[in-house]
């Protein structure tokens, strides 16, 4: 799987391409691509901030993550835990007193027997 083909992007991440490359020049200019010691990353930041974005809008494993990217499950895991806090909105302090706040009870399995 690769942010090259557009037709995958709204599919796994619920955004569309446009919306998708607007945050990635984004997060280019907050530093996102900053390269880091140890080996260079498999995959581009395009193709990381997808896998990123297709885990939290599905509900696909990392083992299956990893087999569409063509990755490592430790690879998939490490993205995950590099850009995930980059990409996640900054907590606001408070609500308004009549804002209505909804809760995604949504079950993810996380093992299977």
């Amino acid at each position: 799987m690769s942010s090259a083909v557009l037709s995958w992007i709204a599919p796994f991440t619920g955004l569309s391409p446009r919306v998708f490359f607007k945050l990635m020049k984004q997060l280019r200019r907050e530093g996102g691509d900053v390269p880091a010691r140890g080996r260079p990353w498999k995959l581009s930041l395009e193709d990381r901030v997808l896998l990123v974005a297709a885990y939290w809008h599905t509900n696909v494993t990392l083992r299956q993550l990893a087999l569409l990217f063509g990755v490592s499950k430790s690879t998939a895991d490490r993205v995950i835990n590099h850009l995930g806090p980059r990409l996640a909105p900054a907590p606001r302090r408070r609500s308004a007193k009549d804002a209505v706040l909804i809760v995604d009870g949504t079950l993810v399995p996380t093992r299977y027997h």
